[in-house]
């Protein structure tokens, strides 16, 4: 036993006791680990999506969203300054594929623990390549937050030492310039919302927001029927963790742990009750740099905490490091102007990007709580016969509820881009996202690439005869209906009226917009 306590008193002297500067060689593992972690599965979606969303015949092809913006720009330079890409070198199916795929694999390598600034300055240059061709598809706060958090890391580790644990320690300014990042996601959210919705306000958003958020999760109907002064306690939670906790991330030791695990609790939560994409996931990743050895020395296994001293013990200075990590604060610093100036100003707005490379974004999420959750079904019939007398049969999405006795599944922190984007529609009209047009044309010929974006083809062996998209209201079913329902719906109207492939007004929609099959 006094061995034993020698040993972890030993890993304190080094890793940050209380008394003592601060160390951060495990706070770099984990973060990296982390983020290494949601690249994979960014660009695992990237695989699995890419070229039926915007691949040479995806619903938003990239090559004319790329000539669009080099005609408005007045050329292709232009539109790489406004917007850098690797595929303004080449945009075919192959080029989207080859960019995911190397993604995915060099994400793998993080995640096994090996990580330098030259394999971090790929990945985020070749995510950023997708975000800023990915269009509406690519439009979420996520998105840019992920490149953010992806620059910063880069700066995290030495050049070219990709060991877990390097010679050099992280810098203390890059680990501060990760919590101005955590500062400013958490308290943006929560001005957004304050601003933005009186159920905010008067703590009544929970009691519609499980209900109508984007895809609900397994957990999501247990959470809307909890008892209304439990939802309520969770408003004044998010208040804690959005309004407060944000203000003590760069406080004395004690402050910022307890900042961090609120943070870091209050994104749990919201993990357990919906499908966030990897959101959540990746607000932890900058809320990590909160916390020093001393805190992780006590949560993980000790023989990752004796590499970590090992490191310490033999640690040297790298003053090219040093300095890198200062100029690059210094740049940050001044592109934090303005999105801290849109931060605190009355028409604040969220997830908006304020220079070329994505560097220092403004956040923010559900500024505004829907109260009546609609869902827009594409269903097809094999009838000649349109009307609502046919046999209609509907696509069923792999998160969106369709069928009523259809438990929600778990999707995150993995994204169903189609499906997110269904949800914004179903809020508007069809003229607002003219690609579902293209999509009911491609659902028309059983096209495998669009019909890939649905849990399973109704019309397996040949297409169907019309195509249509009907909007309903969704409600959670109470548990324990007899029937064993999970949800309960209402029709509210025809979203897009019954189309076939030969529709003349189909094929004029098709040519106009340059989506011709």
């Amino acid at each position: 036993m006094e061995a034993t306590n020698d040993i972890d008193s030993g890993y304190s002297q080094v890793l940050g006791a209380p008394g003592s500067s601060p160390t951060y060689w495990l706070t770099r593992f984990v973060l990296l680990r982390l983020l290494g972690v949601l690249y994979a599965i960014a660009f695992l979606v990237a695989i699995n999506q890419l070229v039926p969303l915007i691949g040479s015949h995806g619903l938003l092809p990239v090559g004319s969203y790329l000539r669009q913006i080099s005609a408005a720009l007045g050329s292709e330079g232009a539109g790489f300054l406004r917007l850098p890409s690797v595929f303004w070198l080449g945009h075919s199916d192959a080029a989207l594929l080859t960019v995911a795929w190397l993604g995915f694999a060099l994400s793998c390598v993080v995640v096994a623990g090996y990580a330098n600034a030259l394999l971090l300055a790929v990945l985020w240059f070749l995510y950023m390549s997708i975000v800023h061709v990915g269009q509406e598809w690519y439009g979420y706060g996520w998105e840019i937050q992920l490149t953010e958090t992806g620059f910063l890391a880069v700066f995290l580790c030495p050049l070219l030492d990709w060991r877990p644990f390097p010679k050099y320690a992280p810098p203390m300014p890059i680990i501060v310039l990760f919590r101005w990042l955590t500062f400013r996601i958490m308290l943006g959210a929560g001005l957004i919302k304050v601003r933005g919705d009186e159920v905010w306000r008067n703590s009544t958003a929970l009691y519609y927001h499980f209900e109508t958020q984007p895809i609900p999760g397994p957990l999501s109907r247990w959470f809307h029927f909890l008892p209304r002064t439990v939802l309520q306690v969770g408003v004044w939670f998010n208040w804690l963790a959005e309004l407060a906790a944000p203000f003590f991330v760069f406080g004395p030791r004690f402050a910022r742990h307890l900042a961090g695990v609120i943070i870091v609790l209050f994104q749990l939560n919201i993990i357990l009750s919906g499908n966030l994409s990897f959101l959540n996931w990746l607000t932890i990743v900058p809320a990590l740099a909160c916390f020093d050895d001393n805190f992780w020395v006590r949560l993980l296994p000790r023989q990752l905490v004796r590499k970590a001293q090992a490191a310490a013990d033999r640690a040297e200075t790298s003053k090219p490091m040093q300095t890198t990590a200062w100029v690059v604060t210094a740049i940050i610093g001044l592109l934090s102007v303005q999105p801290t100036l849109n931060m605190v100003s009355p028409g604040q707005i969220m997830n908006t990007s304020f220079d070329p490379l994505d560097l220092v974004n403004t956040y923010g999420a559900f500024g505004s709580v829907g109260k009546e959750r609609w869902n827009v079904v594409f269903e097809g019939t094999a009838d000649e016969d349109s009307t609502d007398q046919a046999n209609w049969q509907p696509y069923i999405y792999k998160g969106l509820p369709v069928l009523l006795n259809q438990r929600p599944p778990q999707v995150a922190p993995y994204q169903l881009r189609l499906d997110w984007q269904m949800w914004f529609a179903a809020m508007a009209t069809p003229a607002e996202y003219p690609w579902t047009i293209n999509l009911v044309s491609k659902l028309l010929h059983n096209d495998p690439a669009a019909v890939s974006l649905f849990a399973r083809n109704p019309f397996p062996n040949q297409p169907p005869r019309y195509v249509r998209a009907v909007r309903y209201r969704y409600m959670f079913a109470p548990p324990g209906t007899p029937q064993g329902l999970y949800w309960q719906r209402q029709r509210v109207d025809l979203w897009l009226p019954p189309l076939s492939a030969n529709d003349p007004r189909l094929i004029e929609f098709l040519k106009s917009a340059g989506w011709a099959p």
